[in-house]
């Protein structure tokens, strides 16, 4: 537990117990999300506040892509990698050796080996986990390649499009899923959280469509991504945790900043 201390407004913060992860908990326990709880005597909640739903093939072929004609294919996520493999599976269509892969971090570009023979020359990603890296990999080949960036029916990163478009990239979007809210209110109704970590705007939108009436009352909030950080602006609630930034990288990196800072206010 981090107690009690002063913010930079001269005002008593509250201390710090309990922090909501609103993502699946990790699947093994050397996560640094677990050293960090052990570092600093917190307790960490898991919790996805939104679910993927597939888009069936026979949907998907009413935006009129043909997968077989992109070189280049960019994931943000292993969420859009999964069902990237999912759909040519369903639609009988065999994905070149050929074609190179631009992907927002090193962790999920690795995640393609459970679907390729992971090859160097045809995997790329950003060097820090922000569009910006993963823009100057791209530029490097976008005179050369045609970009299938499949992502989310409802939450693609605008940022992402727009500098498709800005640089003048051949490219689509391809919606192979969608994300829908979960229902969360159970689990907001019964415990009282110090820090939320949202990573997604659908994760904003739902706090916001479990509790119409949400009001932040010195709540934590973090945020991963641009257009997350948008979305709870936007949202009205003031973020004091941001990732990735060029000294946190990641969510874990973010909170650990925070909570160092706290724990020097005592």
């Amino acid at each position: 537990m981090i107690k009690n201390g002063v913010n930079k407004a001269g005002e008593q913060a509250k201390a710090i117990n309990k922090i909501l992860i609103t993502q699946p908990r990790p699947e093994s326990e050397k996560s640094p999300y677990f050293e960090l709880a052990r570092k600093y005597g917190v307790e960490l909640e898991f919790k996805p506040f939104i679910k993927l739903e597939a888009i069936p093939a026979r949907d998907f072929r009413k935006q009129k892509i043909e997968i077989p004609n992109y070189t280049g294919v960019i994931f943000t996520s292993r969420n859009a990698i999964d069902h990237f493999f999912r759909m040519c599976e369903e639609m009988k269509v065999n994905v070149s050796q050929d074609t190179k892969y631009f992907c927002i971090t090193e962790a999920v570009a690795l995640y393609l080996q459970k679907f390729i023979l992971y090859r160097k020359r045809k995997v790329f990603y950003g060097a820090d986990g922000t569009n910006k890296s993963m823009f100057e990999v791209v530029n490097k080949h976008k005179s050369n390649e045609k970009f299938l960036y499949v992502c989310s029916e409802n939450q693609q990163d605008n940022e992402i499009v727009n500098w498709l478009k800005a640089n003048n990239c051949e490219h689509a979007l391809a919606f192979m899923y969608r994300s829908v809210s979960s229902d969360v209110k159970d689990l907001l109704a019964q415990n009282e959280f110090d820090i939320m970590c949202f990573f997604t705007p659908s994760g904003v939108k739902s706090l916001f469509d479990n509790l119409p009436k949400f009001k932040q009352n010195g709540t934590v909030i973090g945020a991963f991504g641009s257009n997350t950080f948008k979305a709870a602006e936007e949202a009205g609630l003031k973020l004091e945790i941001k990732a990735p930034q060029p000294q946190t990288p990641s969510m874990v990196a973010a909170l650990e900043q925070y909570l160092s800072a706290a724990t020097k206010k005592k």
